[in-house]
């Protein structure tokens, strides 16, 4: 009986002992829960971006640009009458690649082309006096187009409009009503817009619900500000926010943008001379100068960031490695073609961060670019075409005749004679000639092409004609 006892009250010290610990163990818990600093809260980047007055290729480059710098949201800032609508059509396909969350901030009005983009965002909010609607097609100088065409184009947005909307409430049916006249917008047995006029909606009227469960008409909120807005959302401090803003280069760029392969063409032939003619001067410049152009407006435009400049940069300085110093049989000169070509392509393709590798690089993306730049050789070729056709004895062909002259003196003319009367001659090869290169005659030196094959340093050689900005050569039979 005692031995039971005894075993009775071990066994309650035991438990006693082990509640106590356990309590222990928690209170330390809960005081190094208290002790510890909270985890900051990753706050929200945000960009804003402006859509004011006449939407036009400004608005949608800087949109481009903004939607490609990886933030969580992107709110457009609008406060316009309309636009161009094939440029509206532009922003929305620019609007459904971004990633993050989108929102517009009716600040004063979105009417027309602005309702369009509107209706791409997931979120519609509204300044107290903001107004949205009447976003019928009309011609460039704002009239009516004609009836057969308006159907077309109505059924056209309606579609794209309801591609836009899906599963967000009534904005489908509503921007149809904003669309087409003779569409009735109607929920219920309520009939909000009948035919023959078009809908236009207040912020007040926007934000009024319909149905069961109630849904806004169109409305996300209604606030004073974008500030508010976002700390609506997101609560205050909660959010990092940017502003950009449609500059110079953006207005700049849509005209480059017009002419970019006659500045490739020129950016071209440019480097093409300078690289034929003895040291670096005007047409280096020149050159490297258009191609920058190029890269700048397709920046601009929200293309490509720099790293294609970058590209562009190395294969310019493998391509003069080539032509002055190393001579490697055309390797390096080769890989700095490719370099700079493939570097034109790629800044200006529209490429979009976090695609995958078969989209980024896909034929859709790279048609505009190839097709840029295609152009752009044609205008550099058609350029040293004429030049080779109708200027031999201008400055220019001068400069180029002269460059391979290593000694004596003379005018450009006597040089350009004096590579006439080296046909027939033989001299040896002054660096490789792959296909093109240097040959030596009598102690000068001349710009020499092979017809086929190439040759290395030192090998003889024998002049057969002199064609364009060259003497052509070939390999001295033994």
């Amino acid at each position: 009986m005692a031995v039971q006892f005894h075993r009775l009250m071990l066994r309650t010290l035991l438990k006693a002992l082990t509640l106590l610990m356990l309590t222990g163990l928690a209170s330390v818990a809960a005081a190094a829960d208290q002790a510890a600093p909270a985890t900051p809260v990753k706050k929200v980047s945000v960009i804003v971006i402006p859509v004011r007055d006449e939407i036009t290729e400004p608005v949608h480059y800087i949109l481009r640009r903004g939607l490609k710098e990886g933030v969580d949201v992107v709110v457009l800032d609008m406060d316009t009458p309309g636009g161009s609508a094939g440029t509206a059509l532009e922003i929305m396909e620019a609007l459904g690649k971004f990633s993050g969350k989108t929102i517009t901030f009716v600040n004063s009005e979105a009417m027309s082309a602005g309702a369009f983009i509107a209706a791409a965002t997931e979120e519609i909010w509204f300044a107290p006096n903001g107004v949205i609607g009447a976003a019928a097609a009309v011609t460039s100088q704002g009239q009516d187009i004609p009836e057969t065409m308006r159907l077309k184009l109505n059924s056209f947005l309606r579609a794209k409009i309801r591609a836009a909307s899906e599963g967000k409430g009534y904005r489908g049916e509503v921007v149809s009503a904003m669309i087409d006249k003779d569409y009735e917008l109607k929920i219920g047995d309520k009939v909000l817009k009948g035919k023959g006029e078009l809908l236009s909606l207040t912020a007040t009227e926007a934000a009024k619900t319909y149905g069961e469960p109630p849904q806004a008409l169109l409305a996300a909120g209604i606030a004073k500000n974008i500030d508010e807005l976002l700390t609506k959302k997101y609560g205050a401090g909660n959010y990092e926010m940017r502003r950009f803003e449609v500059t110079w280069s953006e207005e700049l760029a849509r005209y480059l943008n017009m002419i970019k392969p006659i500045l490739l063409g020129l950016g071209l032939l440019a480097i093409y001379i300078e690289f034929k003619t003895p040291g670096f001067g005007v047409f280096g410049v020149s050159g490297i100068l258009l191609l920058v152009i190029v890269f700048l407006s397709s920046y601009a435009a929200g293309l490509s960031g720099h790293e294609p400049l970058l590209f562009f940069t190395f294969g310019v300085i493998l391509l003069a490695l080539e032509l002055v110093f190393f001579h490697t049989a055309g390797l390096l000169g080769v890989l700095g073609a490719l370099l700079m070509l493939g570097s034109l392509v790629w800044g200006m393709a529209d490429i979009w961060p976090n695609q995958p590798i078969s989209v980024t690089w896909s034929g859709d993306v790279l048609v505009a670019p190839l097709k840029t730049l295609f152009l752009g050789l044609v205008v550099a070729g058609g350029l040293v075409a004429l030049l080779a056709r109708f200027l031999p004895h201008g400055w220019i062909w001068q400069r180029l005749a002269v460059s391979g002259a290593v000694a004596g003196d003379g005018t450009a003319t006597a040089v350009v004679e004096d590579q006439e009367s080296l046909v027939g001659r033989e001299g040896v090869a002054a660096t490789s000639l792959f296909p093109s290169g240097q040959v030596e005659v009598d102690g000068r030196r001349y710009e020499a092409r092979l017809e086929v094959g190439f040759l290395e340093a030192g090998a003889p050689v024998r002049i057969v004609a002199r064609s364009g900005f060259n003497l052509i050569v070939e390999a001295k039979k033994p």
